[in-house]
């Protein structure tokens, strides 16, 4: 579908064409006619459908600018991400300056902000909910007005503790209020805010065709108790990125990765919750300026972050919650373009890994031989060799050394039938395995 046939204002249809925009993605198809009736949605669906432009759209064909109040309030649980948002609504803006838009996030000055509010209101409001709560207590936002509530990444909102202040936002609308809630899945305890502010939504949930992307080789390296920190530095020489993006499982880790790399020479950002605002703002713009070759991140901090060119994912060890392997590789192999996924593990990974595995996410087993990343044996083969030696029969391995033996001829015919029996025995069994297992996998898919 071409977003042509949306009928959408000349300025909104003028900024799409400036960013190449086409052809509507699968979330944007289903969703934008759904909130141009007037429909409350929950939208479920992966980082990289496009769900910015699914909800932005709208909302720019909604806004009056000739009337001078709040019309519709976005909230997104990091800086970065309503900075990410803000700076694809200005984009609209700039074929239609009358739109005023503002990014309220915290790490910056709330008496200015108070002070430009007292002024005129803006017609939509992006930021975090701490921040645009803060406002709003102030009786300094006025957002009573609006007609639309975004809530963005409502499983990261709950996540990081944010719900109880998406909750204070929503309580100082009117009831008539359009309610958006897009989210990469829908957890159980997000529920009851869903039935509490949501008027008979239509709930879309946009299956991925695949678990990852089929642009992306996702490669899966062992330690083999070497240290992590000399085995990132071994694949980041062999591979030399475009620019890659390291994922550590805590803080403490990001630092320690970030300081190994740096000390061996390597331009190296950071982005974690423990880093400044202003700081983690300024390594954005530079991450975003190629000034960085390589960052250094954990899973709430990137979340829902698009970096462009990110050529490389590495998992430094795989993630505590699985769900987060999908977002982290998803942050290369975007917008059809190729990308690998390279994942650390040791032996106590593999269960984790048959989970992934479970989940239809496939590896390729690889080592680094000679300066190279070549494929290698699976990691389950001497388990399957192992396996295959105790599933023969000892009496069976005796008869056969007897086979061999120079016995008289009535006895190795005598042998030879009791094999045959075995034989046929053995595959009978195989054969009723298999049906029975057969018929339990018909039976779950039923």
């Amino acid at each position: 579908m071409k977003f042509t046939d949306f009928n959408l204002k000349p300025f909104i249809n003028k900024t799409l064409e400036d960013i190449n925009f086409k052809e509507t993605t699968e979330v944007q198809e289903k969703i934008i006619p759904l909130i141009l009736k007037g429909r409350d949605v929950v939208g479920e669906s992966k980082t990289g459908s496009g769900k910015t432009h699914t909800f932005l759209i709208p909302i720019f064909q909604k806004i009056d600018p000739e009337s001078d109040t709040v019309q519709a309030v976005i909230t997104a649980p990091s800086r970065e991400l309503a900075t990410q948002i803000y700076n694809e609504a200005m984009k609209f803006v700039a074929n239609d300056d009358r739109i005023r838009v503002v990014n309220y996030v915290g790490g910056t000055d709330k008496n200015r902000q108070i002070e430009k509010l007292a002024n005129s209101q803006p017609h939509l409001v992006i930021g975090t909910p701490g921040r645009v709560l803060d406002l709003i207590n102030a009786q300094a936002l006025k957002t009573y007005t609006a007609n639309t509530y975004v809530v963005d990444e409502a499983d990261m909102t709950l996540d990081m503790g944010f719900l109880t202040d998406v909750d204070k936002i929503a309580s100082t609308f009117d009831k008539k209020v359009q309610m958006l809630v897009f989210s990469a899945t829908i957890p159980q305890k997000l529920q009851p805010f869903l039935k509490k502010y949501l008027n008979n939504p239509v709930i879309e949930k946009i299956a991925s065709k695949t678990v990852i992307s089929d642009t992306i080789d996702n490669w899966l390296i062992s330690t083999k108790g070497k240290s992590n920190n000399n085995q990132l530095l071994e694949i980041i020489k062999t591979i030399n990125p475009y620019l890659a993006m390291i994922f550590a499982n805590t803080k403490e880790r990001a630092d320690e990765i970030h300081s190994f790399l740096v000390n061996n020479g390597l331009k190296v950002a950071k982005i974690h919750g423990g880093v400044p605002p202003r700081e983690r703002k300024r390594i954005m713009k530079s991450v975003q300026n190629l000034d960085y070759q390589y960052v250094v991140a954990t899973d709430l901090a990137a979340r829902g972050i698009d970096i462009e060119g990110v050529s490389h994912v590495i998992n430094d060890a795989i993630p505590r919650d699985l769900e987060f392997f999908v977002h982290r590789v998803g942050r290369t192999g975007r917008n059809g373009l190729s990308g690998t996924a390279i994942t650390l593990y040791a032996p106590s990974d593999d269960s984790a890994i048959r989970d992934l595995e479970k989940m239809g996410i496939k590896f390729s087993p690889k080592v680094i031989k000679n300066g190279e990343i070549v494929d290698t044996y699976d990691r389950d083969r001497r388990e399957k060799r192992e396996k295959t030696k105790k599933e023969l029969d000892p009496t069976m391995i005796g008869l056969v050394k007897k086979k061999k033996k120079k016995i008289k001829p009535g006895y190795k015919k005598k042998i030879g039938w009791v094999l045959d029996e075995r034989n046929k025995k053995q595959r009978r069994q195989e054969q009723k395995a298999r049906g029975r297992a057969e018929r339990k996998a018909k039976k779950q898919n039923f």
